[in-house]
């Protein structure tokens, strides 16, 4: 009787019983599964993310365990001498602790970074350099963002609970985690909050990814309230071919000046040309291909189950993570205006006259934000071809975002 009473004490039924919060954690994980199976919301992230939650809210299974990286920081001890319970036993790391070092450590973005830059393809940047200007115009978001949530979050919660819940992050930290989600950039936004931020890391995931996958439900209606039917009707000359000198010069260019500008974005901005260095040389094939396909997909498993691993109850279920939801979204949002709106300034002054709907394409959302300046473009004019030319701005935000995490990593990290 004592073994089966033993037994029946370690089910989930019974751990459930005393961890009702872990139940409503499990739902939401299988809403999250539900939108990226289902309705296609940036699955290849999504879905591990979803199923990292999953995991980390089955009470007993001992997979993650949140005293590992207490404060902020990897308690390197406990790895070898186990990790105290509140009864008193001690438990082994499980599997997602040792997957999580990879986030922590800051490996997974990079190494995304790298299959990025493999990737993409600057040549519609190098060929209209004005683009970078768009580019970091959709910066605006993040730093808009940054100083909004420094402002407002007090207003809205008391002091004393807001430094309950923000816990060891300072509230400039958790500004500046939030309002990366305005980039647009996921590993970006996960490397940002791994330093930042570490015990919001889950919801901040789920916002980033959730916007970029709303990409064409959030932009329209911020395009064309900002502009007129007659700018959206502009048609752009074709971009001028570029060379295969210009395509090697490029990545191994701007990993310099970005280093001398800001040496704490070296590491993204530095894996991201890497990744384009390898494509465009034309001398190594085998690794580009590589680390678009096989190194790109294993590292996106393992940053996206540890991620959403992260989500546990104590740190999801509370006031600040629908705060930062909503923040991100006012992110993304003025992120695409701001983009729009320079396009707009810009023509007071040039001759060949810019679609504004190219600048939607700043944030760094490739390709699908350059797709929607396209699609929107088409809606006007059936004879507008905007998409090489969104390619610019849009390639352009994924350097913009970096640099804006290194500028917020050197200011507060």
């Amino acid at each position: 009787m004592d073994a089966i009473l033993n037994f029946l004490g370690s089910t989930g039924f019974a751990f459930i019983a005393n961890n009702w919060t872990s139940l409503i954690m499990i739902v939401i994980a299988c809403v999250l599964l539900y939108l990226a199976i289902v309705k296609k919301f940036e699955p290849l992230l999504l879905l591990p993310i979803a199923f990292g939650m999953l995991l980390t809210n089955l009470p007993g299974a001992d997979m993650y365990h949140e005293q590992l990286f207490a404060g902020g920081h990897v308690h390197w001890e406990m790895f070898g001498s186990g990790i105290p319970l509140a009864d008193g036993t001690l438990v082994q790391p499980g599997l997602i602790d040792i997957l999580y070092l990879g986030v922590k450590l800051g490996i997974y973005p990079c190494l995304i970074f790298v299959g990025v830059g493999a990737m993409t393809d600057f040549g519609p940047l190098i060929a209209n350099p004005k683009s970078l200007l768009l580019g970091a115009a959709a910066q605006l978001g993040i730093f808009a963002t940054f100083l909004g949530v420094r402002e407002l979050f007090p207003l809205i919660l008391n002091s004393a609970y807001l430094n309950e819940l923000l816990g060891p992050t300072t509230l400039e930290k958790l500004a500046a985690s939030v309002g990366i989600i305005g980039g647009a950039d996921g590993p970006t936004a996960i490397f940002v909050t791994s330093k930042l931020a570490p015990n919001f890391l889950g919801p901040i995931a789920v916002a980033a990814y959730s916007y970029m996958a709303l990409v064409p439900v959030i932009q329209p209606p911020i395009m064309k309230a900002l502009t007129t039917k007659k700018e959206r009707m502009i048609e752009m000359k074709a971009l001028r071919e570029v060379t295969r000198t210009e395509k090697v010069l490029f990545p191994i260019i701007v990993t310099i000046v970005v280093w001398l500008i800001v040496p704490s974005a070296a590491p993204l901005v530095g894996c991201l040309m890497l990744g384009n260095l390898i494509k465009e040389s034309g001398v190594a094939e085998r690794l580009s291909k590589t680390v678009q396909n096989e190194l790109m997909n294993i590292v996106t498993i393992f940053l996206g189950v540890s991620v959403g691993a992260t989500a546990t109850a104590s740190t999801f279920l509370n006031p600040l993570t629908l705060m930062i939801i909503v923040m991100g979204v006012v992110a993304f949002g003025m992120g695409t205006a701001g983009g729009v709106l320079l396009a707009k300034f810009m023509n007071l002054f040039t001759k060949n006259k810019i679609n504004p709907l190219i600048g939607s394409a700043g944030v760094s959302a490739v390709p699908m934000a350059a797709r929607v300046s396209q699609v929107v473009g088409q809606k006007e004019n059936p004879k507008n071809f905007l998409l090489m030319h969104a390619m610019g701005p849009n390639v352009a935000g994924v350097i913009g975002s970096a640099i804006a995490a290194g500028a917020l990593l050197s200011l507060f990290g």
